[in-house]
């Protein structure tokens, strides 16, 4: 229960590189945990289950794959603005997992009262939310803003994934995780094919759009429900282990004072708002094409953006199943995994650039249709900045995780947004979608080279530590 994420599988630092550039990417490779590895593979389910719905939506037409794309940019803002509870819980978890039961740094807290506290506030902010969008869904006049009140019917429900995977997450247990994440985008195809069933051969009453909105909302809520409700069993069951290895060793009143997320209401609007800065950040560019350019320059270059992203497989896997281990109490073993984090993510990235931009290339107008050719030469733009940003979600997780200081990740993502926003109002008027690839692309560049200087700063470690292992020996536990 209490044991550290190596001991399951996560990342150990090494003790000397072997020389040579092939023996360095083979110990890459070993370094990569099989909880990440676990964790790749359900991303690529998820993403193969997302482009199968993109595909089928951006097929109709690149206004409607434009439509579809901002309603989703509006769903994960909700997400990410009270994604502060999951975290604040996960935090709670990985702190309890690094020391051993009967050490006073390791008193236990019990996990089933946080999470419900957690699930709770996730539910009424959820209602608050669903006033907001109905609101915003009278008052709007075009798609996909005038359908928002679909998304105010999910909005409590929506915010409980984010929410009780925390849980897990904490604990370094990728395999919840993993069902979650895949389920979601499963039950929309399955609620699109119920959609199709049912009308048959008919002429559609609502337009296609309409049809897949409803299917991810619908599917989404569901596998909501069903995750929160395995969650809180979950950490029942921890809790009457607990409980049990406290009675063995004759310390059974030994839990710790309960901690309340609300003390903590700080952390947790901070990591919300942090989160919201760092996805206006990838999607502030979406906005200002539909602005300039319409909508349906907007879907096409929502294929660049979301093709672009595919980078960030590997290295989201690997941050995720670190988590736990980056935030260690220790800074040299926090610091040595994020550092070990970084190498990969960012090896992994430079790596696959140039293959994902050549299987686009041909894929992207045989697929989806000759109208994304268009989406090909932002895709070229956006890569070099996506790339180097693959290591923001290991710092990210530094900061928040280690440092319970959220700002520092907020102010890195607010950096790039700025420049970001700054470029696209330049560039995306004149060069359009290419425009707003180039504005977004530099502004990672820019960010990422300031929040790996930032880290370093607090983890008193030289610029080198990055490509010399030796340096974060000591932080091998």
């Amino acid at each position: 229960m209490y044991e550290t994420l190596r001991d399951n599988g996560a990342m150990s630092v090494q003790d000397s590189p072997p020389p040579g550039r092939l023996a360095a990417l083979k110990q890459a490779w070993r370094a990569v945990p099989r909880a990440a590895l676990g964790n790749l593979i359900a991303k690529l389910l998820i993403v193969s289950l997302g482009l199968a719905i993109t595909v089928l939506v951006a097929r109709q037409g690149p206004r409607v794959q434009g439509a579809f794309a901002l309603f989703v940019a509006v769903e994960s803002a909700l997400l990410t603005l009270f994604s502060g509870l999951g975290l604040w819980l996960a935090r709670q978890m990985s702190r309890q997992a690094a020391h051993p039961v009967g050490f006073p740094a390791g008193a236990p807290a019990r996990a089933l009262p946080m999470l419900r506290g957690v699930l709770r506030a996730a539910v009424g902010l959820g209602g608050v939310a669903s006033l907001v969008l109905v609101g915003l869904s009278w008052w709007a006049t075009t798609t996909p803003y005038s359908q928002l009140w679909l998304l105010a019917l999910a909005a409590p429900f929506l915010l409980l994934v984010p929410t009780a995977t925390g849980l897990w997450l904490g604990e370094g247990r990728m395999w919840p995780i993993n069902v979650a994440q895949v389920a979601a985008p499963a039950a929309v195809l399955l609620g699109l094919a119920g959609a199709w069933w049912i009308q048959g051969d008919s002429q559609r009453s609502a337009p296609m759009v309409v049809l897949v909105l409803t299917a991810w909302v619908t599917g989404k809520s569901l596998v909501a429900v069903v995750t929160a409700f395995r969650a809180l069993r979950d950490a029942d069951r921890r809790d009457a282990q607990v409980a049990d290895a406290l009675s063995a060793s004759r310390l059974v009143d030994y839990w710790r004072p309960q901690p309340r997320w609300w003390n903590d209401a700080g952390f947790v609007a901070t990591i919300g708002l942090t989160n919201v800065v760092s996805l206006l950040n990838y999607r502030a560019s979406l906005f200002l094409v539909e602005r300039f350019h319409g909508l349906a320059t907007a879907g096409t270059y929502s294929v660049s953006v979301t093709v672009a992203e595919l980078l960030w497989l590997l290295s989201s896997s690997v941050t995720v199943s670190a988590y736990a281990r980056i935030g260690h109490p220790d800074v040299r073993v926090a610091s040595a995994m994020t550092v070990q984090a970084v190498r990969i993510n960012v090896l992994a990235t430079l790596l696959a650039a140039p293959v994902l931009l050549v299987g686009a290339w041909w894929a992207l107008p045989r697929v989806m249709g000759e109208a994304y050719a268009a989406s090909l030469m932002p895709l070229a733009a956006l890569l070099p900045g996506v790339a180097a940003y693959a290591a923001a979600s290991s710092l990210s997780a530094f900061y928040t995780n280690h440092l319970g200081r959220p700002q520092l990740s907020g102010g890195i993502a607010g950096l790039s947004l700025a420049v970001s926003f700054g470029l696209g109002l330049v560039l995306v008027p004149r060069l359009g979608a290419l425009g707003a690839g180039l504005a977004s692309s530099l502004s990672y560049i820019v960010a990422i080279t300031v929040a790996y200087g930032v880290f370093l700063r607090h983890a008193g470690l030289p610029v080198r530590a990055l490509w010399t292992p030796s340096l974060t020996r000591g932080g091998e536990a």
